[in-house]
C-alpha cells in the first residue's frame, strides 16, 4: 500500500515590521476614516519581504496585509496614485508589479513584463500611466486604461535608480477649441493646462536620461555624477529642479528648463541659427556631511526642504532659501568681502563683486539639522499632515521598526529668535510586532499555547493563535533558550556565557546565573522535568538542579519563594559543545561537539557509551526520536545523517541542503505509530524539509524565507512548524486537509523546474531576437502562465474549427432538408449548454487575463493563425467583443506582417475581416454622432431656458466637493 504523509502548508507569517527592500508611504488617515474627523497620525505602508503591511502609525495597530498566495518574491519598491489614492503600486523581485485596491485589498491588474527586481514605480498625475524601472536596465511604460504595456525604454546600462514625471504646460497649437469642454477652475495655479508626457531617469552607470514619451526616444544625456555611479534621484514639486546622489556624500543640483522643453513641440532643430538649448542643466555640486552612498533624495511636497540619507543611521535635511532670503544672504557676504578687504588695506576687486552677485549652490541649499535614527535607514518619506507646525518625518529602518520624527521648522526658529541647532525628536514608532536583529532561538510551551522568540539584547512571548506579542524583555545576545516546566518561567542561554530566568507572568528577570566562562551555545530540559543541562563553548556541559528557596521581603518579616539553579555536575569533553540532547527513556544524553563528531553518554554515570564519526564540519544540532532508537544530527556540510542509537551505525546521509543545515527535529511526542521517525530540517538556504527517517526520502519542501534560517521548533504531536531567521519573519507552517504522496510530490517538484526551465528558454530566445541596439522595444515577457493561456488557446481552437464546419454543413444540408437530424456534436459544446464553436473560442480568450493577451497570442504559431481569423472574422460580423476582436486581430498584424503579406492563403480571411470592421466601425461613427447631435441640442436648450444672456456664467456641476480639490464646470458664452 501507498504510505501517505500530512500536508504542511503555510500560514500567516508575523514578526515582520518592514524590510529594508523597499521603500515607505505615508497616506493620511481621512481617506480611509469612517468618521468625518481623524484624529490620527496617519498610515504607513511598508513591504515585509512577500506582503505589504499598513500599520497605523499611532496605536502600532496592523491595519491591513496585501499578500498573493501565489508569489514567494520580496516586495522591492512602493508607489502610491496622486489621482486615485486608494490605489497602489507594488513591484517585486520577480519583476512582476501588482496594482492593489487600499479598500478592498485586492489586486486589480497584474503586470509582468521586467525580467529581474522592479527598483522604481512611478504613476503619473492623471493616473492613467504607469513607469517602472528594474535591475535588467529597462525602463516599462503601462497603460492602466488598456491594462497593457506601451513600450520598453532601453539605453542604461546598469540598474535603475530613480525615475520621475515631468509636468509640462500645454503649448497653444495643443488646447482644444471647443468652448463647452470642462475646464479646471477653483485653486488652480494657472489656466494652463499641463501634461506629463516627459520622463526623467537616472541609473546606477551614472547617466541621467530625458525621455520624451509621445514619440518614444531618449531627448537628453547627462553625466550626473562624477564619482562614477548615481544612486538616487529627488524631483522637486514644481518640477523646475532635482538633484542627484552618489557616492562620498556628492549631490548634483539640476536645473530643468520647462519652457524650452514645452516650446519644443512646436518647433524642431536650430532657430535662429542658433543651437537649441538643453533641458537639463547643471547648477552645481553640494556634499552631505555624510560620506557614505545616498541612497535617497525626497522634497517636501509642500515646504521647502529635502530629506537625504544614505545606509547609516542619520537623515540629513537641507532647506531651500527663497529669494528674499537669499538675496539678504548675498548682501550679507559681499559686504563682509568689503570688509575683510578694508582690513587688509585693498581695495574690492570689480570682477569679485559681479562674481558676488550670482548665488551659487550652496547660497541656495543650506543645512537644517541631523536627524539621528533608531537604526540604519531603509528609506524616508514625508509626513505632510495637516495641524502641525513642526516637519515631520516618516522613517523606515533596516531594523525591523518604523519612526516618526518631529522637526522644528525655520519658522518657529525666527519665531524663538535662536541661532541653535534645529531641535528634533521621536514622536510615534511601530516596533513591538518585531525583532531588531535576526531570530536566533525558538522555544514553544507544554501545551504549544505560547511561543518563544530570542535576539539580540530582546526576548519576545507570542500567543500562537492570534499571533500577538504579550511580552517583549530585554535579555543579553540570546543563543538558546526553552519553557521550563509550568510555562511560567523562561530560560535563555546567552553569549556572554549567563543564564538568565524570567518570569512571565511579571516580566521580572528572576536571575541571572554566570553559568559559563564562553557562549552558551545549547540547553536542555530533562525528561523528568528537574534538571536542565547546558553546553558552552568553554568545552563543559553543566547540570544544573531547580531548587525552591525562601527569600526575605526586604523591610518585612514575610519570606517568598524563588526558583533557583543549582549546579550538580560537570562534563568535560575536548571541543566546544554546539548542541545537547536527552533521549525520551531518561537513558543517553547526547553532545555534538565542534570536532565534527557526536558523543553520546550514558546520563546516570556519564560514561561514553558511542561516538558518531561521518560529518566533515561541526554538528550544528542533533535530535533524538521519541522512541529513543534514532539521532540525527545536522552539519555546515550541508548533510544531514540518520543514525541507530543502538550501535552507532549511520543508517543514512542526505545531502539535504544548498547551505549549512542550522538545525534538525523529531517530533517530540507523535499520535501515530507512523510519525515517529518524521524529521524536520532547516537551513542557511531559506528553507524547511521534512523526511522520512524510515525509507529514507524527502517528503516535502517548504520555502518561503527571504534569509537564513536560524531557529526550528516542532509543536508537541507535530500540528505545526515554526522557523525563524535572518528576515525576523516568524512562519508557521500548519497540517492541512491534503495528503502528500512521494511519487505526485516528486512528479509536481519536477514538473516546476520543467515548466520554469521552458518559460526562461522561451523569453531568452525572444529576447535574443530583438536587436539590442534599439532605443525602445516592445514589453512582453513569457511566462508559464503566458505559455498556458497559449495552449488553451490552440487547443480550443484545434476543437472547434471542426464543430464550425460540422455545423456550417449542417446548415447547407439543413436548407435542401428541413428534417435533417442534428449530428453529433462534441460533448464538451454540450456540457456548457450547447454553446457555438464561437463562442466557446471568445470564452477562452475572454479569460485570458489583459495583460497577458500579447504574450499568450506570441505563443501561437503561424500555422494557426488562418485558423484565429476565421473566427474572428465571425466575432466582427455577429459584433461579439469586436472591440478585444480588434486589437487582437491588429497585435497579430504587427507581429506576423512579413509571413501574412507573403500568403495567399491569408488574403481572403483577412478582406472579410476588414469589411465587417469597416461595418462596425461605420455603425459606432453614427451611434457617436447622434449621440453628439443629441448633446448639442439639449446644450442649445440649457442656454435658452437661462434667464440672464448677456453676462458669462459658471453652472457648477458638482455641488458637493470637499476641500482641497478642484471643480469641474463648463463655461457659457453670452
Amino acid at each position: 500500500m501507498v504510505r501517505s504523509y500530512r500536508k504542511y502548508e503555510p500560514t500567516q507569517t508575523f514578526g515582520t515590521v518592514c524590510t529594508a527592500s523597499s521603500n515607505c508611504i505615508w497616506t493620511p488617515s481621512e481617506p480611509f476614516a469612517t468618521t468625518a474627523r481623524s484624529t490620527g497620525a496617519g498610515r504607513a505602508y511598508v513591504g515585509a519581504n512577500e506582503a505589504v503591511l499598513g500599520w497605523d502609525i499611532k496605536t502600532g495597530e496592523l491595519l491591513s496585509r496585501w499578500h498573493d498566495t501565489d508569489n514567494r518574491s520580496e516586495v522591492t519598491c512602493l508607489s502610491q496614485c496622486a489621482a486615485q489614492p486608494d490605489l497602489f503600486a507594488a513591484g517585486y523581485s520577480d519583476g512582476a508589479i501588482r496594482i492593489w485596491d487600499a479598500l478592498s485589498g485586492q489586486v486589480v491588474v497584474t503586470f509582468n513584463g521586467h525580467r529581474s527586481a522592479v527598483m522604481h514605480i512611478r504613476f503619473d498625475g492623471e493616473g492613467s500611466r504607469l513607469a517602472s524601472g528594474s535591475r535588467d536596465t529597462d525602463i516599462i511604460v503601462w497603460n492602466l486604461l488598456s491594462e497593457q504595456a506601451e513600450f520598453r525604454l532601453r539605453g542604461h546600462k546598469d540598474l535603475i535608480t530613480g525615475l520621475e514625471f515631468l509636468r509640462t504646460r500645454v503649448g497653444p497649437s495643443r488646447q482644444s477649441p471647443h468652448t463647452d469642454e470642462a475646464i479646471d477652475v477653483g485653486q488652480s495655479e494657472s489656466e494652463e493646462e499641463h501634461e506629463e508626457q516627459y520622463l526623467v531617469s537616472t541609473s546606477k552607470d551614472a547617466l541621467i536620461k530625458l525621455w520624451d514619451l509621445r514619440s518614444p526616444h531618449c531627448m537628453e544625456t547627462h553625466v550626473a555624477q562624477t564619482n562614477g555611479e548615481c544612486w538616487a534621484l529627488g524631483l522637486s514639486p514644481d518640477c523646475n529642479g532635482c538633484i542627484t546622489a552618489g557616492n562620498d556624500g556628492e549631490l548634483k543640483v539640476w536645473r530643468l528648463d520647462l519652457d524650452e522643453l514645452s516650446d519644443r513641440s512646436t518647433r524642431s532643430g536650430a532657430v535662429n541659427g542658433k543651437k537649441r538649448e538643453d533641458v537639463l542643466q547643471t547648477r552645481g555640486i553640494l556634499r552631505r556631511q555624510g560620506g557614505d552612498r545616498t541612497t535617497g533624495v525626497t522634497f517636501h511636497p509642500k515646504q521647502d526642504y529635502i530629506a537625504v540619507h544614505g545606509s547609516e543611521s542619520s537623515v540629513e535635511l537641507w532647506r531651500i532659501r527663497g529669494s528674499d532670503e537669499v538675496h539678504r544672504h548675498m548682501q550679507r557676504k559681499r559686504r563682509r568681502r568689503r570688509e575683510k578687504a578694508a582690513t587688509a588695506g585693498e581695495a574690492p576687486k570689480a570682477e569679485a563683486e559681479e562674481w558676488l552677485g550670482e548665488p551659487e549652490v550652496s547660497d541656495i541649499f543650506v543645512s537644517h539639522v541631523i536627524v539621528r535614527t533608531g537604526g540604519k535607514l531603509g528609506s524616508v518619506d514625508w509626513v505632510s499632515g495637516k495641524g502641525s507646525k513642526a516637519i515631520q518625518l516618516l522613517v523606515a529602518t533596516s531594523n525591523n521598526q518604523i519612526e516618526t520624527y518631529s522637526v522644528t521648522s525655520h519658522r518657529q526658529q525666527q519665531k524663538t529668535a535662536t541661532r541653535e541647532q534645529p531641535d528634533y525628536n521621536r514622536a510615534l514608532s511601530v516596533e513591538v510586532p518585531g525583532h531588531r536583529a535576526a531570530v536566533r532561538t525558538l522555544a514553544l510551551s507544554s501545551d504549544d499555547r505560547m511561543l518563544l522568540s530570542a535576539s539580540n539584547k530582546q526576548l519576545k512571548i507570542w500567543n500562537t493563535k492570534t499571533r500577538s506579542c504579550l511580552r517583549t524583555l530585554e535579555c543579553g545576545q540570546a543563543l538558546c533558550s526553552t519553557f521550563l516546566p509550568g510555562d511560567r518561567i523562561v530560560l535563555v542561554g546567552t553569549k556572554e556565557g549567563d543564564l538568565e530566568m524570567w518570569d512571565i507572568s511579571t516580566s521580572s528577570l528572576i536571575e541571572r546565573l554566570k553559568a559559563h566562562d564562553g557562549a552558551v551555545w545549547t540547553l536542555a530540559v530533562h525528561p523528568d522535568g528537574k534538571s536542565i543541562v547546558t553546553g558552552s563553548a568553554d568545552k563543559s556541559a553543566k547540570f544544573w538542579r531547580f531548587d525552591v528557596v525562601e527569600e526575605e521581603i526586604p523591610g518585612t518579616r514575610r519570606t517568598t519563594q524563588r526558583l533557583q539553579l543549582k549546579q550538580t555536575r560537570q562534563l568535560k569533553v575536548s571541543d566546544e559543545i554546539l548542541s545537547v540532547g536527552f533521549s525520551s527513556d531518561e537513558r543517553l544524553l547526547a553532545l555534538s561537539t565542534l570536532d565534527n563528531t557526536v558523543k553520546i553518554f550514558f546520563v546516570d554515570s556519564l560514561k561514553l557509551f558511542l561516538t558518531l564519526y561521518g560529518h566533515k564540519l561541526p554538528v550544528l544540532n542533533l535530535s533524538i526520536s521519541s522512541d529513543s532508537k534514532l539521532i540525527t544530527t545536522c552539519s555546515a556540510d550541508k548533510n544531514v545523517r540518520i543514525w541507530g542509537l543502538d550501535f552507532g551505525d549511520c543508517h543514512k546521509a542526505f545531502f539535504a541542503h544548498n547551505d549549512s543545515v542550522m538545525a534538525v527535529s523529531f517530533i517530540p511526542h507523535p499520535i501515530e505509530q507512523d510519525e515517529k521517525h518524521i524529521l524536520f530540517s532547516a537551513s542557511k538556504d531559506g528553507v524547511v524539509k521534512t523526511w522520512d527517517g524510515d525509507k529514507f526520502e524527502q517528503i516535502q519542501r517548504l520555502g518561503g524565507h527571504h534569509g537564513e534560517i536560524w531557529a526550528l521548533v516542532v509543536s508537541r504531536t507535530g500540528e505545526m512548524v515554526i522557523s525563524a531567521g535572518n528576515d525576523k519573519s516568524i512562519r508557521f507552517w500548519e497540517v492541512g486537509d491534503d495528503l502528500v504522496f512521494l511519487e505526485e510530490e516528486r512528479e509536481r517538484e519536477l514538473e516546476e523546474v520543467y515548466e520554469g526551465t521552458l518559460a526562461q528558454n522561451l523569453d531568452r530566445d525572444f529576447r535574443d531576437e530583438e536587436q539590442d541596439d534599439e532605443e525602445v522595444a516592445a514589453a512582453s515577457k513569457q511566462t508559464i502562465a503566458t505559455l498556458t493561456h497559449g495552449e488553451k488557446v490552440m487547443e480550443a481552437l484545434e476543437l472547434s474549427i471542426e464543430d464550425l464546419r460540422l455545423m456550417q454543413t449542417y446548415e447547407r444540408e439543413k436548407a435542401k432538408n428541413p428534417r435533417l437530424a442534428v449530428p453529433q456534436r462534441n460533448p464538451q459544446f454540450l456540457a456548457l449548454g450547447n454553446i457555438s464553436a464561437q463562442q466557446y473560442v471568445l470564452n477562452t480568450l475572454q479569460k485570458i487575463p489583459t495583460p497577458a493577451l500579447n504574450d499568450a497570442l506570441l505563443v501561437i504559431p503561424f500555422s494557426t493563425l488562418p485558423t484565429l481569423f476565421t473566427f474572428l472574422a465571425l466575432f466582427l460580423r455577429q459584433r461579439m467583443m469586436p472591440e478585444l476582436t480588434w486589437r487582437i486581430t491588429y497585435f497579430l498584424l504587427q507581429v506576423h506582417m512579413r509571413q501574412i503579406v507573403a500568403s495567399r492563403q491569408l488574403k481572403p480571411l483577412l478582406e472579410e475581416i476588414l469589411e465587417a470592421y469597416e461595418v462596425w466601425q461605420e455603425e459606432q461613427r453614427r451611434v457617436v454622432g447622434f449621440n453628439l447631435a443629441g448633446l448639442g441640442i439639449m446644450s442649445r436648450e440649457a442656454r435658452d431656458s437661462e434667464k440672464s444672456g448677456y453676462i458669462d456664467e459658471v453652472d457648477e456641476v458638482e455641488e458637493d466637493i470637499g476641500k482641497g480639490k478642484r471643480k469641474r464646470a463648463f463655461g457659457s458664452l453670452a
